[in-house]
């Protein structure tokens, strides 16, 4: 049985979803020894969900008319269906975090960096994280595993038992 972390199902999913988003996009977050252990197999279910798919795509032929008004052939890579769903399922469980404008990067290039990319959790997720960890367990020859966590010790204020969560 999971833990309960003290909250009602509706806050604690909230909590999960909230932070499983922060710990994939930034790799590590540190936060209470019991959101951590709750968190930990959250993450694996999703990384592994991830890699199962990652790599089905779909080339189309598609006919589209170009700026002179002829008909050009233009190959297209969609999702497969199995992807499609399997993307669509972690959408419900993640929480969509965007691309953050960098200091000195000017509006112009923000925009041109980020002009493809809808939903920027997904493509890390399905790009970055879910072939890393299919060469590592091609490698190894083990699924799981994917996240570590340290204790950091108590909390000063609460005394809570802090820790921190990362992506191996």
């Amino acid at each position: 049985m999971p833990a309960k972390l003290g909250r009602t199902s509706e806050q604690r999913n909230a909590l999960l979803r909230n932070q499983a988003s922060e710990l994939l996009w930034y790799g590590k977050i540190q936060t209470t020894e019991a959101k951590a252990k709750a968190l930990q197999p959250y993450v694996e279910k999703i990384i592994t969900k991830a890699m199962s798919v990652y790599d089905l795509n779909e080339e189309k032929q598609v006919k589209k008319t170009d700026a002179k008004g002829k008909e050009v052939t233009v190959k297209v890579i969609q999702d497969s269906p199995k992807k499609l769903a399997v993307r669509r399922a972690l959408m419900a469980k993640l929480r969509d975090l965007q691309e953050v404008k960098g200091f000195s990067e000017k509006k112009s290039e923000y925009k041109a960096r980020t002009k493809d990319i809808q939903h920027p959790l997904m493509e890390k997720l399905f790009n970055e994280i879910a072939p890393k960890y299919a060469q590592r367990k091609e490698e190894l020859g083990q699924g799981g595993g994917y996240t570590r966590i340290y204790l950091l010790g108590q909390r000063r204020g609460d005394a809570a038992e802090e820790a921190i969560i990362e992506l191996v």
